[in-house]
């Protein structure tokens, strides 16, 4: 196997591990994470902001064993039962 060969199965290798270790991660519409807010009033949203041709807003949430993950242009309103932890930036697999 050549370097490059080798680098990229290694590469790829690692992506897989990482998914593994992450779990089931989700990316749904704005709606639809608006509903698991309130049916996951008291969880944990982690909220942070991407400059990518504009603001993105970034939002991830545990529910129910999952990990659902959004991108909006307008900030979320977020339930005040819930704790938000602010992230300098959210990477996902």
């Amino acid at each position: 196997m050549s370097g490059a060969a080798g680098a990229s199965a290694a590469a790829a290798a690692a992506r897989v591990q990482a998914i593994k270790a992450s779990g089931a991660i989700v990316r749904v519409a704005e709606d639809d994470f608006k509903k698991l807010l309130v049916q996951n009033a008291h969880g944990l949203v982690v909220h942070a902001t991407r400059w990518l041709l504009g603001t993105r807003h970034v939002y991830v949430m545990g529910y129910q064993g999952l990990v659902f993950y959004t991108q909006t242009s307008d900030e979320l309103h977020v339930p005040g039962t819930c704790q938000v932890v602010e992230a300098s930036k959210v990477w996902t697999p």
